[in-house]
């Protein structure tokens, strides 16, 4: 290492540096401990193996390699120079890319609702809309964790990815909405997750910029870590023989050119491989490697380590409803900023910019069919020669037609859950997942108080000069129901219904969780129950979203746990001395 890392790293320890300063510092496309899997060795060995270098894998990675080495196996690439992943005005492009080496991997759940799933270093947060926001106390308390270790992992985070946003004319314009009608009080701005309305932070700079959890990596013990890039994880290995029950000790992985690796746990009784490959990816890779219902397990050919009928069980994914407000004026170009926190369960959201559902500005918008928001027709009808035939409609209708934004309402939870089951034993390919949204009254329920709360800002003075006069609420929903998003008519009815509208134009805010839940699948410290020396540590064991938006709680998990898992050794090591010591004295007599 060079003299100015050195430098770096003691100015970071003395806390001499802003955060700001800190991140500029991390301008190289990639750190010098990241490499392409082509180039790792056919064996190796290290004390921690996470797979998924995500939301959760960058800060749980660079906590651990604090003490011990650290192999990190990402089955995506860098986000460094990708400007589709790291500029604002870029959101969506990402998300857009179906080819085979995508940042983001479409699938569509068997409710017909059109997702993504991350495949790049940093995970969620390199293709997300930005909004950083902590979970609530009682969340905390519910989920068992420290109040005060939670409240320094935060900071830790917030170091380096979170900032105050630029709040212009549209979000305040839904901000005082918000408060016009009664969605009190004023929290300004804050990370906290109050009742009432505040401005949250984001992970874009000043310049528009994205942080993602990458740059927690910067954290990272140069000297103990490896991220390998394109290394796809296709099972974990355990030991049976000499053991009261199976025990991780080292995975299979593949490069890009389809080379085999493995990489085994060092020995050591507290050697551990944890798995960070979201909610979709951990369950999958679960029962890949032997773990999960053994009828299903047995239909794919799949070696039995362990019959848990509980994995993949549990999934949800929060849905989202929006009404699309064309505006007589221009609006800046602007993802999640504003939040309106209810008493009775429904989170209110914008996005707007001129021309943003998929004009000029940029070509990408939060809710455009060339993501897979595609709300104009019911969920099972959202094919691909739907999709298409959605953008050419939309390119060749006047730009002006989609300045404005949308107002956006998402159902806390939810309750109703689903399942998540192989479709192949290739880990590439999508598993099969179905969310069943609405299936529980409640959260249908919640969609309609949500969208009559969104109703009335859109009707509200302070928002008065986003809307023309001309267009009262019926037309506005019918109009999101038909057009512009992608301008294919549907419902010409006015009478339109809430609740049909929340089922007709349910859309993903890519919020989904579950698959490894705690208490079922792991135990309160993520330890994978039935096994030893494997633990789960991501979204997928979240019983509900946290918050509004759940990434600074998944980040904060990984800072989190690390955190713990190095407490614990240290305790365990001191335990162990003690008893060394002990020892001797006793067989000095």
């Amino acid at each position: 290492m060079g003299v100015w890392w050195w430098k770096l790293l003691f100015a970071i320890l003395a806390g001499i540096i802003s955060s700001s300063e800190l991140c500029a510092s991390q301008n190289d496309p990639k750190y010098r401990f990241t490499q392409n899997a082509t180039s790792a060795a056919e064996i190796s060995y290290y004390d921690y193996i996470i797979i998924g270098g995500g939301t959760a894998g960058c800060p749980l990675a660079a906590t651990l390699s604090e003490k011990y080495s650290v192999l990190v196996l990402e089955r995506g690439g860098s986000p460094y120079g990708n400007p589709n992943i790291t500029n604002l005005t870029s959101f969506g492009a990402a998300l857009s890319d179906t080819s085979p080496t995508s940042p983001a991997q479409r699938f569509i759940s068997q409710d017909g609702v059109i997702n993504s799933r991350a495949r790049v270093l940093g995970g969620g947060t390199c293709l997300n809309a930005g909004f950083y926001t902590r979970t609530s106390p009682q969340y905390v308390r519910e989920a068992g964790w420290d109040g005060r270790l939670v409240n320094e992992s935060y900071l830790w985070v917030e170091k380096v990815v979170a900032f105050e946003p630029d709040v212009q004319q549209w979000q305040s314009g839904v901000r005082d909405g918000l408060l016009e009608i009664g969605v009190l009080p004023n929290n300004g701005f804050t990370y906290d997750h109050i009742y009432g309305t505040k401005v949250g932070g984001t992970i874009f700079d000043h310049h528009g910029d994205r942080h993602s959890a990458a740059d927690l990596l910067q954290y990272a013990n140069p000297t103990s870590i490896t991220v390998l890039l394109h290394a796809t994880v296709h099972r974990i290995m355990f030991r049976t023989k000499g053991v009261s029950r199976p025990r991780a000790h080292g995975v299979v992985f593949r490069d890009a050119s389809g080379r085999k690796h493995k990489a085994y746990l060092k020995h050591g009784s507290k050697n551990e491989i944890i798995v960070s490959a979201g909610a979709l990816g951990s369950p999958q890779l679960l029962m890949l490697s032997g773990i999960g219902p053994a009828d299903h397990l047995r239909a794919h050919n799949i070696r039995i380590t362990l019959d848990q009928p509980w994995v993949g069980q549990g999934m949800s994914d929060n849905p989202m409803n929006a009404i699309f407000v064309p505006s007589p004026v221009p609006v800046e170009v602007s993802l999640i900023q504003v939040v309106g926190i209810t008493n009775f369960g429904s989170y209110i959201e914008a996005a707007g910019g001129e021309n943003f559902a998929g004009g000029s500005t940029t070509d990408y918008g939060m809710l455009s069919p060339k993501i897979g928001q595609l709300s104009t027709v019911p969920p099972k009808q959202r094919t691909q020669e739907a999709l298409s035939k959605a953008i050419e409609s939309m390119e060749s209708v006047d730009k002006t037609a989609f300045r404005g934004g949308f107002i956006l309402e998402k159902v806390i939870g939810p309750i109703s859950t689903g399942h998540l089951e192989l479709k192949t034993r290739d880990p590439n390919e999508n598993p099969l997942v179905t969310f069943n949204y609405f299936q529980d009254p409640q959260d249908l329920e919640r969609c309609v108080k949500g969208l009559s709360i969104v109703e009335k800002v859109i009707e509200s003075k302070a928002f008065s000069q986003f809307k023309y006069p001309n267009m009262p609420i019926s037309v506005l929903r019918n109009l999101t129901a038909s057009a512009p998003v992608n301008l294919l008519p549907k419902h010409t009815n006015s009478s339109l219904s809430l609740e049909q509208f929340c089922k007709d134009t349910v859309m993903t805010i890519w919020h989904y969780h579950g698959g490894c839940h705690v208490g079922k699948v792991v135990d309160r410290d993520y330890k994978v129950i039935g096994v030893d020396a494997l633990r789960v540590i991501d979204g997928s064991t979240f019983n509900y979203s946290p918050g509004t938006n759940p990434q600074a709680t998944v980040m904060m998990l990984g800072r989190y746990m690390g955190v713990k898992i190095l407490n614990e050794r240290l305790v365990a090591s001191a335990a162990e001395s003690l008893d060394d010591r002990t020892s001797i004295q006793e067989n000095k007599y």
